[in-house]
């Protein structure tokens, strides 16, 4: 029975799988879902040639063959069955999945705990816990130009739609931290006012988005790792006048985790006022709620703009005359209305406004200047990435502009999200060495 008896034209990845050969109990795969199979393929060779359940197990050798398939040189060959079982038994020894292996951040090779990344976005969490020993042994993103980048950076194709419990079977049982940057749209102050005008329901009500925490908290549920770490807008505090973070501490509190919550912004870590708000949990069963948990100190910036910008620029980002008058104009009409919208340009040696997903619109957030009456430009996606603490090894050409501006626009400040995940790593390794002390004087919520 062969693949191509099961295509499914125009399919999304939302919907994998295709369909299901009911003879084997096999998940089939067709041409349009092929990155499902890298999906799987991938996870399956950087978590020791398991994934899944026994089921899955089958599923494995499926994709293996339709891989070896693709691969061959020779396509009148004949891929045996005998040749699948020892790919399959030995992969990383077959030169064929080397992609998966030579990237620019490898998992540790001698980890000291496991986590999983949820809403991966571009890897800013992977970033964060692997600097800290982790591995990562699952790994989920629905922007199909976001799996791209993770997988050039990674070696790791993220698994889709996380709403659908398909993906969810992919979660091992067992893993020590579940980091997630769940969709901040339905409760972030931009986010709000575009739903509102376009006559939307926002936060909970909205059942589109806002509602992914409830995934977050059901995979809570179901696997109970020791902590979990969650990052979101600085709005979420206040949005439904506390009534959408007041359920939200409320449900993580009702499944027995003990709750550390600040407002932090990444200036201290970047040039860039970036408010964001960290969630950390403990699950009570294993700490008692006796952990000794704090959140780094907060600092001013020290930071310039000037430290992340390339030394040579293509002109391509210097705004076009209509662009910069349209902004000029713009400004200074609702200037005249006693409004502040407008462009935002940057002081070299100062930090940045909050770089947003529409920075590829027009830049107006955070133009850069540059003298001898030229016209201001807007930040390359390298310096973007820069701006988002990832370091210039990481991988931005899978994707054109537009997407690479996007991600970076919704993207973790990487330093931040370090430090704190260092303090998290070192109250459950002290409190596991039963020292139970932090480095500074801290506060339990």
């Amino acid at each position: 029975m062969t693949a191509k008896q099961f295509i499914i034209q125009d399919i999304k990845l939302v919907d994998f799988p295709e369909e299901v050969d009911v003879q084997n109990g096999i998940k089939i795969y067709g041409e349009t879902s092929w990155e499902n199979q890298l999906a799987v393929l991938s996870h399956y060779l950087h978590n020791n040639d398991c994934i899944g359940n026994e089921q899955n197990k089958k599923e494995i050798l499926y994709t293996i063959r339709e891989f070896l398939e693709r691969k061959k040189s020779n396509k009148e060959e004949t891929i045996t069955e005998e040749y699948v079982m020892k790919v399959a038994e030995n992969p990383v020894e077959y030169s064929l999945f080397s992609d998966f292996f030579r990237v620019p951040f490898p998992s540790p090779q001698s980890p000291q705990f496991t986590f999983i990344d949820l809403f991966a976005g571009m890897g800013g969490f992977r970033l964060a816990m692997q600097a800290q020993g982790g591995k990562c042994v699952f790994s989920s993103e629905w922007n199909k130009y976001a799996q791209k980048t993770y997988l050039a950076n990674f070696g790791e194709m993220p698994f889709g739609d996380i709403t659908k419990e398909v993906t969810k079977s992919y979660i091992p049982q067992y893993f020590d931290i579940l980091c997630a940057g769940f969709p901040c749209q339905p409760f972030s102050i931009a986010g709000v006012s575009k739903k509102k005008s376009l006559g939307r329901e926002t936060g909970f009500k909205d059942k589109t988005q806002g509602t992914l925490f409830f995934d977050v908290a059901e995979i809570i549920r179901r696997h109970r790792p020791k902590a979990f770490y969650l990052e979101n807008v600085k709005n979420l505090m206040s949005h439904d006048k506390g009534n959408t973070f007041k359920i939200i501490k409320g449900t993580l509190e009702e499944l027995n985790y003990s709750i550390h919550f600040q407002v932090m912004d990444g200036q201290a870590y970047v040039p860039q006022h970036r408010e964001r708000i960290m969630i950390v949990g403990f699950n009570r069963e294993i700490f008692h709620g006796e952990e000794q948990f704090c959140f780094p100190e907060q600092k001013q910036s020290t930071r310039g703009i000037r430290e992340i910008l390339e030394s040579d620029i293509d002109d391509k980002y210097t705004l076009s005359d209509k662009l910069w008058s349209y902004l000029q104009n713009y400004a200074e009409k609702h200037r005249a209305k006693g409004n502040g919208f407008g462009f935002g340009m940057v002081d070299l040696n100062g930090i940045s406004r909050t770089l947003s997903a529409r920075y590829y619109k027009d830049g107006s957030e955070i133009l850069v200047p540059q003298g001898n009456g030229k016209n201001p430009r807007r930040l390359s996606p390298r310096e973007c990435a820069r701006l988002m603490g990832y370091p210039d090894k990481y991988r931005l050409d899978q994707v054109s502009d537009v997407q690479a501006y996007r991600q970076c626009g919704n993207s973790v400040v990487v330093p931040l999200i370090t430090a704190v995940s260092e303090q998290i790593i070192k109250t459950i390794n002290n409190y596991e060495q039963h020292t139970g002390l932090c480095d500074t004087k801290c506060t339990a919520i």
